[in-house]
């Protein structure tokens, strides 16, 4: 029923679905189930390619077993503070590591840059990574390695020699500013094939279509990004009427 685990049979109608290539949402409403519900089960079971019902079932089921028998968290954990509902809590990390694997992060990576960004501290020790996710610490220290690289995390020393992995305010800036130079090497790479394919030909002109599509929005992206800049260093100010308005912190 709508807002209840998924069935084996509806696990079944999802792989048929996806073998037909219907999108998400029309395998939902045949389903009568939300889009959301249909993308996070089929990304966290291995895809759209690599899904399987059993597979899928077997594994839900193991995870249910799992949070049944798993003890309270322990000190090393990530506490639920402000009165946080600890099953809303989970179902939004669920929801928001299902979206980096859309963006093309490694599941156990997403699952790693989730805990960091809805921790209240901002950054984890590799020990509270292990406990929260229930995970090997080489697990989580290849994941770390690869946002390391994509410079999404940093490292800091902490207590009793423990690395502490942070997310800074900045890091969703510098991500933008990575992805906007990215998109600007394409343009250049494409303009490189103009000269080695002739510019008089329609392979040429295509490529040269490209270099301006990507180097126009490069340079929007980055002009956006430094006047939004801001924007990652303000906190909500409560205002008479009871709305909140932007507040920089910074001058």
């Amino acid at each position: 029923m709508p807002g209840g685990r998924l069935t084996q049979t509806e696990r079944q109608q999802i792989a048929l679905g996806l073998a037909d290539s219907l999108p998400y949402a029309e395998i939902a409403r045949r389903l009568d189930r939300p889009t959301s519900t249909i993308t996070r089960e089929v990304m966290r079971n291995g895809g759209p390619t690599a899904y399987r019902a059993d597979l899928a079932h077997r594994a839900t089921e193991h995870r249910a077993h799992r949070r049944k028998h798993t003890p309270p968290r322990g000190q090393g954990a990530p506490a639920q503070d402000h009165g946080r509902d600890d099953q809303a809590v989970r179902e939004y990390e669920e929801t928001l590591t299902t979206l980096f694997m859309q963006q093309g992060l490694p599941k156990m990576t997403s699952r790693v840059l989730t805990c960091l960004f809805t921790t209240d501290a901002g950054s984890l020790t590799a020990s509270q990574l292990v406990q929260h996710l229930q995970v090997s610490p080489a697990s989580v220290s290849k994941a770390i390695a690869f946002l390391e690289s994509q410079g999404l995390v940093r490292r800091e020393p902490g207590e009793r020699r423990r690395e502490r992995y942070v997310v800074d305010d900045d890091i969703w800036y510098q991500s933008t500013i990575a992805s906007a130079r990215g998109i600007a090497q394409v343009a250049e790479t494409a303009r490189q094939g103009v000269g080695i394919l002739g510019r008089d030909t329609p392979a040429a002109a295509r490529l040269e279509n490209i270099a301006r599509f990507s180097d126009f929005i490069s340079e929007n992206i980055l002009r956006a990004a430094e006047q939004a800049r801001e924007i990652l260093y303000t906190k909500p100010e409560a205002t008479s009427g009871g709305t909140a308005t932007p507040r920089s912190d910074h001058g």
